[in-house]
């Protein structure tokens, strides 16, 4: 099973991962939605497309934009829709 966890909680786990750019990607419905808040910022990737992004939540704690996602991949990345992706001190590990 992957985890990404932050703030020594579990806020995603799932048997499988995408991997794309040394990124795991979980599934949607692999992520605890009460650790998740949506935010403003988006970013571009020419490969990708327009990423959309999360605030992580954990006992008090934000680490703001640590989660992302791509609401409408290029066609290139149709593959990492409905799926997210962490960084910014959120580990992914087995």
């Amino acid at each position: 099973m992957m985890k990404a966890i932050w703030n020594n909680k579990i806020i995603a786990e799932t048997a499988e991962t995408l991997i794309i750019e040394n990124n795991h990607y979980f599934p949607e419905n692999a992520i605890k939605k009460e650790y998740f808040k949506k935010s403003t910022t988006h970013t571009q990737c020419p490969w990708k497309g327009e990423a959309s992004y999360y605030t992580v939540e954990v006992d008090g704690l934000q680490n703001k934009d640590a989660a992302w996602y791509y609401p409408e991949p290029k066609d290139a990345a149709k593959a990492i829709k409905n799926h997210v992706a962490f960084w910014k001190g959120v580990e992914v590990k087995e």
